[in-house]
């Protein structure tokens, strides 16, 4: 009989007893399971009977009936990983805990990003079934003791280079010797003097190789340090059994390799060195993005004025900020007037005028005048930190190309020692029979030219560098995964206003009477539509008043009806004045002209009867018909989706060389015609703002938030264009090509490498020293390949 255990879930979306009482029914109909479900806690306390059901059985039932379990998200900064097998198998042990719904571990990172139920396992726990199985985590650090860290570890791994090259040396002489038959000090083949030097290069400085090779054999696991520590321990053992023999015997010509795992160790720490070096360049980006970050705030408190790190600023803090300085953190302008460089957070390249009760973000620059602001985002919170956010989990993120590799490497090392065992035994059975020294130089560089680390690092490392390269220019993709799908997009939807068009648009003509203008303008002053917008604009300028508005009420699609005095007030499209039988046929002439010009045009009518046309024109970006034709280039259809009226918006089109165009489309309805396209076969790429147009960028394939960059944006799409620059989605997805092109590159010379290297050895046609050399650069080659995305033209 299995043992009775307790957990208590977290269960989000509880409005009232009925809710708790529907979830503990439910569960405890469930076989073996006895719950109680606290409202006023939000936590179901559950008993249960693993060998009937789990944990994972239980959260997907209150899922089932319209709940949510509540999960936490931690990241950790892993220590001891050396190679794939090693961040495959932490992720594999980490993903069978109870309460881990994610796991994902990147040994580019060296990071751990876990999701997990609080109320099964906690923080410390998670810490403890890592380091069980040899390695070590702690909670991710800042990055400025992060890279104390690394700067730390890559002195120790130098010093500790430098001593194994100063030792290995003279050892490298007597390979000399043999290979090319130079005259050297009798000394140096003296077999005491190698024992000499080449023990503390195998067990003091190659000492971690043995740790990391218990740890893992322990627990079931195998990685690049169990190749490490057999392939040199055989070469050491049989020079030491080799140097007894002379004991007594003075003529006996002993056949040594300590030089072979002297010199072999050296070379693998001289690789790692170099692989460290180039994975610390590929978190540049985001060093540039902090960096950006103001270091001081100027904050008056108890009436004076007073310089506290960015860091002690709280919301609700009032600040000045003075011409040239940068914006600390986000918040609002209380007093004065300036202009702000947004450029690297919007992409706007002229200056935006603020005055009090205007938007600041932090980290822009104050051009020309002294302001004092009020806090309103600190820390974590504001705009770039969550720009920084984002970067840091797509770097840390992995994408489907990995999942191969990491297969593999679960099973790369075992293979590999199959693989050496027989090509022993081949050799002294079959090559040169009862030859015992041959056997084992082929076996030994069978082992130490195979390892999993290039395979590893293929992918991790171009993800880093791609979405940095991209953050640098103002793309910001969410994840590994959507750089790799953002190169298969067929087709791209392009949202008309905001989009395509500057978002501003201005009154050009208007028919009707100084009444109903006013009339009109008093009904869309409650709107915060950019049509409605620049009609109250257009009222202000020919200095009209504002009437007191009564009711108003905005139609999705058709526009609005309000109530002004006695006068009902409606303005909208055809379908609009349609659906309240009002005969707006004296319009049509005008309406239509308005049309082809590509202009929006809405019907005017006060209490039921028509009264007039107002004609509003949103000017196209000036860089649009150029990234439009950018993407035709690149193959992409391209399609233009819009609530305007099919005319109006085949004059925007042409203007911008768009061919297709979805038009009179209501914002509920966006979705559905992405939805069309994808039924086409096609891979469908959808470009809104991010609000509006939220629905549609959730169902396409890769959605694509352009605008300001603010935390909606952020969340609502797979990329962001931190701006309005529409070159920027050619560009994001010039970088998913490259990206994945140099993944590919990563993952044939990683593949290719093994399946070359490892015949080669095991025919006898590599020395180990060189086959330590190849397998020690292999993961070189695979970062600095990562790192020439770095320079790729976009």
């Amino acid at each position: 009989m299995s043992e009775v255990k307790h957990a208590t879930i977290g269960v989000t979306g509880m409005t009232c007893a009925a809710c708790s009482n529907r979830i503990e029914k439910v569960l405890n109909k469930m076989d073996g399971v006895e719950a109680q479900v606290n409202l006023t806690t939000e936590k179901a306390s559950i008993d249960y009977n693993p060998g009937k059901t789990s944990v994972e059985d239980i959260s997907e039932k209150i899922e089932n009936i319209g709940y949510g379990v509540l999960t936490e998200k931690v990241e950790f900064d892993v220590l001891g990983m050396t190679c794939a097998a090693c961040s495959t198998r932490i992720e594999k042990v980490l993903s069978k805990q109870p309460g881990v719904k994610m796991a994902n571990v990147n040994l580019a990172t060296e990071s751990a990003a876990i999701e997990y139920n609080p109320g099964m396992i906690d923080e410390s726990s998670l810490i403890g079934k890592i380091q069980k199985i040899g390695y070590d985590a702690k909670p991710k650090a800042e990055k400025q003791e992060k890279q104390t860290h690394k700067e730390k570890q890559l002195k120790q791994m130098k010093t500790k280079l430098i001593v194994s090259a100063l030792l290995s040396l003279p050892l490298l002489l007597t390979m000399l010797v043999h290979l090319f038959g130079m005259d050297i000090p009798p000394i140096f083949m003296n077999p005491w003097f190698q024992f000499s030097l080449a023990t503390p290069v195998q067990f003091i400085i190659g000492w971690q190789f043995y740790v990391g090779a218990y740890k893992n054999l322990r627990n079931g696991g195998a990685n690049m340090d169990v190749l490490v520590a057999l392939g040199t321990s055989a070469a050491y053992f049989y020079s030491l059994y080799e140097a007894f023999k002379t004991i007594g015997n003075p003529g006996y010509m002993p056949h040594l390799y300590f030089e072979t795992s002297a010199i072999l160790i050296t070379l693998i720490l001289f690789g790692k060195y170099l692989e460290t070096r180039a994975k610390s360049q590929t978190t540049l980006a985001i060093s540039k993005l902090i960096n950006l970050q103001a270091k001081e705030a100027r904050v008056t408190r108890n009436g004076e004025e007073i310089m506290v790190p960015v860091e002690e600023v709280i919301v609700g803090d009032h600040l000045i900020v003075k011409p040239g300085e940068k914006i600390p953190v986000d918040g609002m302008v209380v007093k004065g007037r300036t202009s702000v460089d947004e450029a690297m957070i919007t992409g706007e390249s002229i200056p935006i005028e603020k005055e009090a009760g205007s938007n600041l973000i932090g980290s822009t620059i104050n051009k020309n005048g002294s302001i004092e602001m009020e806090a309103t985002k600190v820390g974590k919170d504001t705009a770039l930190a969550s720009i920084v956010k984002v970067v840091e989990e797509a770097q840390g993120s992995k994408a489907p190309l990995q999942r191969l590799a990491d297969v593999i490497s679960g099973y790369f090392v075992p293979i590999v020692i199959g693989i050496a065992v027989i090509t022993f035994m081949i050799w002294i059975i079959f090559v040169q029979p009862g030859q015992f020294e041959p056997a084992l130089v082929a076996s030994i560089a069978v082992l130490v030219i195979a390892c999993p680390c290039a395979l590893g690092l293929a992918t991790p490392t171009s993800i880093m560098v791609g979405t940095g390269r991209a953050a640098e220019d103002g793309i910001l993709f969410k994840g590994g995964e959507h750089l790799e799908r953002t190169h298969e997009l067929e087709a791209i939807v392009l949202d008309k206003t905001g989009t395509i068009t500057k978002g501003k648009p201005e009154v050009t003509e208007f028919i009707g009477n100084e009444e109903t203008l006013k009339l009109l303008a008093s009904a869309e002053k409650g709107s915060e539509h950019p049509l409605a917008e620049a009609i109250v604009a257009y009222a202000t300028e020919n200095s009209l008043p504002f009437l007191e508005v009564d009711a108003f009420n905005a139609i999705p699609g058709r526009g609005i009806e309000a109530t002004v005095g006695e006068k009902q007030i409606l303005v909208g499209n055809r379908k609009l004045m349609r659906d309240h039988q009002v005969n707006a046929v004296d319009a049509e002439e005008a309406m239509a002209q308005f049309e082809i010009e590509g202009k929006t045009a809405m019907l005017i009518a006060i209490n039921g009867e028509y009264r007039g046309v107002v004609a509003v024109a949103d000017t196209i970006k000036e860089t649009a018909p150029e990234a439009i034709k950018q993407l035709k280039e690149q193959g992409l259809e391209v399609i233009m989706l819009t609530g305007d009226n099919e005319r109006t918006a085949q004059a925007i089109a042409k203007q911008v060389g768009i061919d297709t165009v979805i038009a009179s489309v209501l914002p509920e309805e966006k979705a559905d015609k992405v939805k069309e396209i994808q039924l086409r076969g096609k891979k469908v790429g959808m470009v809104g703002d991010g609000v509006n147009d939220a629905p549609a960028l959730a169902i396409a394939d890769i959605g694509i938030a352009i605008g300001t960059g603010t935390e909606v944006a952020i969340e609502a799409a797979d990329v962001t264009i931190l701006g309005g620059e529409l070159l920027l989605i050619p560009k994001a997805i010039k970088i998913s090509h490259a990206t994945i092109r140099n993944i590919r590159q990563n993952l044939f010379w990683a593949f290719g490498y093994n399946t070359a290297g490892i015949p080669i050895a095991a025919a006898g046609l590599l020395a180990p020293w060189v086959a330590g050399a190849a397998m020690a650069l292999s993961s070189v080659s695979v970062v600095t390949n990562a790192l020439r995305l770095k320079r790729v033209k976009i």
